[in-house]
């Protein structure tokens, strides 16, 4: 539903390239009663994140903060490739997350309440003094 906000997000806070958004943000989202409907299985599918942990971005500051944070700064020394691939991981599971939240607002009807109450206004702010 917004998996492009999310990857977005995650790519500027860890110094991907934001144009990589339009490919890595790609996403289904599956959504499955199970156990004679007592459980939702909820899962996404993300097929071309791309995403670096040495080089470009990754080397500002504050990026390389990020990194280190979720353990994925730098090349991995014992497996090639591991911490790309839990970088890609971490941004899948954000993704999920941000589904469920989104899905459980929408189904309560929560999510067009909001908008109403903090982003539409009846107001005509335009001539505000």
């Amino acid at each position: 539903a917004h998996a492009s906000n999310i990857v977005a997000a995650i790519y500027i806070a860890t110094g991907q390239d934001p144009a990589q958004n339009v490919k890595s943000s790609h996403c289904i989202t599956m959504m499955e009663a199970v156990n004679d409907g007592k459980d939702l299985h909820v899962s996404v599918t993300m097929p071309s994140i791309e995403v670096g942990t040495v080089g470009g971005g990754t080397q500002l500051a504050s990026q390389s903060a990020c990194l280190n944070l979720l353990g994925v700064k730098g090349a991995s020394k014992e497996t090639p490739g591991a911490n790309s691939r839990t970088l890609a991981t971490i941004v899948a599971s954000a993704v999920l997350a941000g589904e469920l939240s989104l899905m459980s607002a929408i189904s309560a009807g929560q999510l067009v309440r909001s908008h109403m109450k903090y982003n539409r206004s009846s107001k005509d702010v335009s001539k505000a003094t």
